[in-house]
């Protein structure tokens, strides 16, 4: 579920805990850490409880899994917050804890081999499960199939149905992005040359004289969009978008690639464990490295970000690839997230199809009966996921549902109609809470800081939030801590109308109440669940 929302870094600079926010042009990179009544933004009032309700008071430190792609344990504001296995012994080439996996210091990571390669991208899962399938019902109708085989016949058809819609869309995006952006590399040369400047702001374009009725057409069309910012930096978004389309053709939805005889695992066992290598930074850790910036972030070196809890370790275990991670994996970096002490996981990730939901389902249980909490972004899609499912998922095959889950959904810093993220997923029943996703201003692998934006970044948010509560009442169990988090929500947007996501913010169609779009109905609050934590925990 890694994000493709472009959005630009924004310098870094403290924002003070009593700070008013008054400009409402650009986002606080602390928002998310910011109180909606004494700030005035919609974040989760991190620094108003450390000031206000848990300055003194002990903690224990409580270890936080984060899977995803990876993360940059060297980095400035995370070195000093990674967990160190305590009974391995680095490089040494040996199992010292006689855990099953060798050197493993800061975690592990499943999408390696043992010559010390590395799988960065892969397929969507809809693309493995078509190659599966085409094998053995391409050219069959329903004649020809044997009884027995009718149910997976019929997935096969679906899965063909989904797959070849999703490569013309593809196709269609990487021909309309590459229009696009040469018809705005056209404009910027000429508009260079017309104002005389090296950087063409957006809002000159609105006295740009075009070449033709198409390329005004289509500088009109950007302007109504937006008319912020310098005409580079949407030429850098355009890029970005590019480079996504091709990644889906060339990757994702290439039927000939398969990268999975790197790891060297027998795919087909879904229980082998001992397989990896200890790189869990990884190839491209972008995501995992902005992710664990917001759970924990060193919040006193005074240097770049503070994460939402104070007193955590990051344990770092990679099993999320460029494209849909692979249950097999999923399974097993919770299963290694839990035996080696994490108390709260984060899962920033999510597909549309399911390859083996019951090993997954396996994990959930064995984290639920080993008191570990799970965190999990809802989705980036804009849709109701009541009736659309996405994987992983709290619902087990028997129907039955996990107690130490969470689902989230994206909040935006701006008030009014656009509270909830255009593209966050939301449901009724299925999405417990939201938590701030847009323009998360954090840590990024090889050093610095971004903004990022996703349910990516709102679940992060919320299990720092959770973390903060095991650490500071390690009393509380799992199941506690996650009725904590759901009965101490902000829920003081639940009257307003809102744009329902999903729909274009331009058209002001489609508005619901806040209070629909999730169980609670509200935005995950620290400082409130500190003051409920305090009575449960007595």
């Amino acid at each position: 579920m890694k994000t493709h929302f472009l959005l630009a870094a924004m310098a870094a600079s403290a924002v003070s805990f009593s700070q008013v926010i008054t400009d409402t042009t650009k986002a606080p990179e602390n928002w998310f850490n910011l109180d909606p009544y004494l700030n005035k933004v919609n974040g989760v009032g991190a620094e108003r409880a450390y000031n206000e309700l848990l300055k003194g008071k002990k903690s224990t430190t409580v270890i936080v899994g984060v899977i995803d792609s990876g993360v940059d344990f060297n980095h400035e504001d995370l070195k000093d917050v990674m967990w160190a296995n305590p009974k391995e012994i680095a490089g040494n080439g040996i199992d010292d804890d006689k855990n099953g996996y060798i050197d493993d210091i800061h975690g592990w990571n499943f999408l390696g081999g043992k010559d010390g390669k590395n799988v960065e991208k892969e397929n969507l899962e809809l693309t493995r499960l078509y190659r599966e399938l085409k094998k053995k019902y391409d050219g069959k109708d329903e004649t020809s199939i044997a009884k027995a085989d009718k149910k997976e016949f019929e997935q096969y058809k679906k899965v063909k149905t989904a797959y070849e819609n999703k490569l013309m869309e593809a196709k269609m995006g990487a021909t309309q992005y590459s229009y696009i952006k040469q018809t705005l590399q056209n404009v910027n040369t000429r508009a260079k040359q017309q104002f005389g400047t090296d950087t063409v702001k957006m809002v000159q374009l609105k006295k740009y004289t075009a070449s033709d009725k198409k390329e005004d057409g289509m500088v009109q069309l950007i302007l109504m969009r937006d008319s912020s910012g310098t005409l580079n930096h949407l030429l850098d978004q355009l890029k970005e978008a590019d480079k996504y389309f091709s990644d889906q053709t060339e990757y994702n939805l290439n039927l000939d690639f398969d990268p999975r005889s790197i790891i060297g695992d027998n795919y087909q066992n879904a229980e082998e464990k001992n397989y990896g290598n200890p790189d869990c930074n990884g190839p491209n850790s972008l995501h995992g490295t902005h992710v664990a910036g917001i759970i924990g972030a060193n919040r006193t070196n005074n240097i770049g970000i503070k994460g939402v809890a104070d007193n955590v370790r990051i344990m770092s275990v990679r099993a999320v690839p460029d494209g849909d991670e692979r249950d097999k994996d999923v399974a097993n970096a919770i299963i290694y997230a839990v035996d080696n002490g994490a108390k709260v996981i984060n899962m920033s990730f999510g597909k549309t199809f399911p390859y083996n939901k019951a090993i997954v389902d396996k994990a959930v249980k064995y984290a639920e009966s080993k008191d570990v909490l799970l965190i999990h972004a809802a989705g980036n899609d804009g849709v109701d996921v009541d009736k659309n499912i996405f994987y992983p998922c709290r619902q087990f095959e028997n129907g039955k549902k996990a107690n130490n889950w969470i689902e989230v959904g994206a909040l935006n810093w701006q008030k009014g109609v656009k509270i909830p993220a255009n593209f966050s997923n939301y449901g009724k029943k299925t999405v417990d809470l939201f938590a701030p996703g847009v323009d998360i201003y954090s840590t990024k692998n090889g050093g610095g800081y971004l903004n990022e934006s996703g349910t990516s970044m709102a679940s992060p948010v919320t299990a720092g939030v959770a973390a903060v509560i095991r650490s500071y009442f390690p009393n509380l169990t799992a199941k506690q801590v996650k009725k904590i988090l759901e009965k101490s929500v902000v829920k003081d947007y639940k009257s307003n109308p809102v744009n329902k996501p999903g729909r274009s913010e331009e058209t002001g169609k489609d508005k619901t109440k806040f209070s629909d779009l999730s169980v609670t109905g509200g935005v995950v609050s620290l400082y409130n669940a500190v003051l409920l934590a305090e009575k449960m925990s007595k």
